[in-house]
């Protein structure tokens, strides 16, 4: 069973890095908004959040790209904060080792989810973050991706 994902990423940064993963096919990912209907939506604080929000919903987990500038995005932490507040499972994976065609390659960003306290139960729980193989990132995360994902849903009771 394919799971169905939301991916939260800097477009501006990590767009081709972010296709490259989606055409690895291994998941259902949300597909990127259109530059056009981006400027429309982008209008109001509210269009951006009703959208975040619809296309959260349905989705099994929230998957943070993470480029150089991820963790400073404030719509990257707040689909973070808004997939948590809707018991989504969360998981990171850095992307800075994929070759951009446009950009080469990346420097390492923050980790975005040390801007947040994640709480269930009481209990404080860290979002599991993956790093690829600098060797083979694209064949590291094609092959592990659907794992990690599975990880963070098995992470913490989500019911």
């Amino acid at each position: 069973m394919k799971r169905k994902v939301f991916y939260s990423f800097h477009f501006e940064n990590d767009v081709m890095r972010v296709q490259q993963i989606r055409q690895m096919g291994a998941l259902e990912g949300d597909e990127p908004v259109s530059p056009n209907t981006w400027e429309q939506i982008k209008r109001t604080e509210k269009g951006v959040k009703d959208w975040i929000d619809q296309n959260l919903n349905g989705k099994s987990c929230l998957v943070v790209l993470i480029g150089s500038q991820t963790a400073e995005r404030r719509w990257v932490q707040y689909e973070i904060k808004r997939a948590w507040e809707l018991n989504k499972p969360v998981v990171g994976v850095y992307i800075h080792r994929l070759n951009c065609p446009r950009n080469g390659y990346s420097s390492k960003g923050s980790n975005p989810f040390d801007n947040f306290t994640f709480r269930r139960g009481g209990i404080v729980v860290k979002p599991l973050v993956y790093e690829p193989k600098a060797s083979d990132a694209y064949g590291d995360i094609k092959e592990n991706l659907a794992t990690w994902i599975e990880n963070a849903i098995n992470l913490v009771n989500w019911k």
